[in-house]
């Protein structure tokens, strides 16, 4: 483990100024048990090696790295490469902690998997831990997410899990969230609340990198095998922040190595058209823990929008909040026509159809091209594209108001 990753967060869960752990007090002995239960067989032999086994064996890691060679050449100047974490088990990164949490319940003899998600990958990706080691699973997802991410839906139910739908509110992430967290309020004996990103109370932020960070120790060493140095730059898309954190881990004590965090700009910087938390947001609590937060004008959380429904949160990771605070990663942004641009460009000229999340991370490595000529820039491909596909070609086509 890195120095910086070795440092940060202190032993209350709290990455500089972000971070902690604020809980009703029904559930702070529960998050405590969770904590001391990871800190105990995070140093396991037996568990890191059944976790070993399960990412080669099961999830087919490692994933690759891809020279987007057609993307590069069409738009001049750097060189584009891709982190395929869509070629992870169940399509995207999102597996990478689902089965060390799932394999952590396991171990404390809970027999039940609670959780709420955005886009259904996160919800996916819990579901198939939860049938790989036999546990029954919840998840909670807004209506206007089922909506949109059908196929995700199916999936889930396939899988074996109860999808609650979520009717309050704008019927999205942030309500998943606090739906998820009311039912686990009646479940704590037999249940574990999987997170399903760097947020959360402490000891989640801590915990969901360091299952993350396989991709940023896989894509160092694969990065430096295939052109002889580090890329000069990596880019993930941010809504809470658990792919950006796992990439970055890799790279974040290279001080050559500039990080780059995306986050969806929407349709325009008004209020309840984006969800660029970092880019606009102030320093508050949600959901258990301190961040940068999108607030109204009374001080509670403020609508969000993006086009991709994994990343409309108004909070972020508490550690993306320091990585800014401190200067060691710049946080910029896509729109929803930029994204989508990048979703049939990197479709079209790669033959790779992107989740729109990731979409994001991929409009960003576009525009920073012409500008970085002879740079290399890796890029953390998130999650494929399947789920998006009935939503984009229902309301967008297939790309002919997109040319290349």
């Amino acid at each position: 483990m890195s120095g910086y990753l070795k440092q940060v967060p202190d032993k209350d869960g709290y990455f500089g100024n972000y971070g902690g752990a604020f809980l009703p007090p029904q559930l702070e002995p529960h998050f405590k048990e969770i904590a001391q239960a990871y800190e105990r067989i995070s140093g396991d032999a037996s568990y890191i090696a059944e976790l070993r086994y399960i990412r080669k064996h099961y999830q087919g890691r490692p994933t690759p790295i891809s020279h987007a060679r057609n993307l590069s050449t069409k738009l001049g100047g750097a060189n584009i490469y891709l982190k395929r974490e869509d070629l992870n088990h169940s399509g995207a990164h999102k597996l990478n902690h689902c089965m060390a949490e799932a394999l952590l319940a396991k171990h404390m003899g809970k027999k039940k998997l609670i959780a709420e998600t955005g886009a259904g990958q996160h919800g996916v990706a819990l579901a198939t831990a939860a049938a790989y080691f036999g546990l029954d699973c919840e998840i909670h997802m807004g209506e206007v997410d089922i909506a949109k991410e059908h196929p995700n839906v199916k999936r889930m139910k396939l899988l074996g899990a109860t999808v609650v739908p979520v009717s309050f509110g704008a019927r999205t992430l942030k309500e998943a969230v606090d739906s998820a967290f009311e039912s686990y309020l009646g479940q704590t004996e037999e249940a574990i609340y999987a997170i399903g990103s760097v947020v959360g109370p402490h000891p989640f932020p801590k915990m969901v990198r360091d299952f993350q960070q396989i991709i940023g120790v896989e894509a160092r060493e694969q990065f430096i095998e295939m052109t002889g140095n580090l890329p000069d730059h990596v880019v993930a898309c941010v809504g809470g922040g658990s792919n950006a954190m796992g990439l970055f881990s890799g790279f974040v004590d290279d001080d050559t190595v500039q990080l780059h965090g995306v986050e969806p700009m929407g349709k325009g910087p008004k209020e309840g058209d984006h969800a660029a938390t970092i880019t606009f947001g102030q320093p508050g609590q949600i959901h258990g823990f301190k961040c940068l937060v999108l607030t109204d004008a009374n001080g509670e959380p403020a609508p969000v929008h993006s086009i991709a429904s994994g990343l409309d949160y108004p909070g972020v990771g508490p550690e993306h909040s320091h990585l800014h605070e401190i200067g060691r990663a710049k946080y910029g942004s896509a729109t929803d026509e930029e994204t989508l641009q990048a979703f049939y460009a990197l479709s079209r000229l790669e033959g790779i159809i992107p989740a729109l999340e990731s979409s994001h991370a991929v409009a960003y490595a576009m525009k920073m091209a012409a500008t970085h000529a002879g740079e290399t820039i890796l890029v953390n491909l998130s999650g494929r594209g399947d789920k998006d596909l009935d939503y984009v070609t229902d309301n967008f086509g297939h790309g002919e108001d997109y040319p290349l």
